[in-house]
């Protein structure tokens, strides 16, 4: 398969929406806590947000969406996006509604896993990732996942499936599957949820904002 490209914002067939909460104290990364306090959380996850949207800007897409909880801040490119609100309801509802509002290839991840590249994401997004797919899906360490791409959006396939839980991953892709959807993989990542995990995320992206921030605020775990 052919390298990804390394500069620019390069156009490709796939839609990319990132899906975040505004970094407000009290209401992101809240497990974090008591090794950061409300405020430092919210800097982590403000790094965490910029470092992804750096990361999908770098990489190729048709759209690149941010699905946004809140209002926009700093952290957001001055181009290269566009903003769209949230849907009322859980997290499988919200979900489900960023894939509506989408049509052809789209690939949504979150705000969770700031080592992600465009190295990372360049299987789902190169010219022919839908060839012999149908559907992406990147799995999370703790059971979750981080990535999850559908060639022809179907919100049905999310709705209904228990988020924020250690089985979360495979419901989800097991309802690919059973939808008769050709699956690929792309790599296990950390969620930055946790001190050990955030500890982790900074180890292995030593050179971004949330590495940075991980280090100013509470050391090198």
């Amino acid at each position: 398969m052919p390298r990804p490209p390394v500069h620019g914002t390069p156009a490709g067939p796939t839609t990319l929406l990132v899906i975040a909460k505004e970094p407000v104290p009290g209401r992101v990364k809240t497990r974090l806590e008591p090794a950061c306090t409300a405020q430092e959380a919210a800097d982590l996850a403000a790094a965490a947000l910029a470092d992804t949207l750096e990361a999908v800007l770098a990489a190729p897409a048709r759209r690149r969406v941010l699905v946004l909880s809140g209002v926009p801040g700093p952290w957001l490119p001055e181009r290269g996006f566009e903003v769209v609100a949230q849907a009322d309801g859980g997290l499988d509802e919200r979900l489900a509604a960023a894939f509506a509002a989408c049509s052809g290839p789209t690939l949504l991840i979150g705000m969770d896993t700031p080592q992600v590249t465009p190295a990372v994401l360049w299987p789902a997004l190169a010219e022919d990732a839908w060839q012999d797919a149908d559907a992406w899906f990147g799995p999370a360490e703790d059971g979750g996942f981080w990535a999850l791409g559908m060639s022809d959006p179907d919100p049905r396939l999310l709705r209904g499936v228990p988020m924020s839980t250690d089985r979360t991953g495979a419901i989800q892709r097991e309802r690919l599957v059973r939808a008769g959807l050709r699956v690929r993989d792309l790599p296990v990542l950390v969620d930055a949820d946790t001190p050990a995990a955030a500890a982790r995320v900074a180890r292995a992206a030593p050179a971004g904002r949330f590495a940075a921030a991980w280090r100013r605020r509470v050391g090198d775990a």
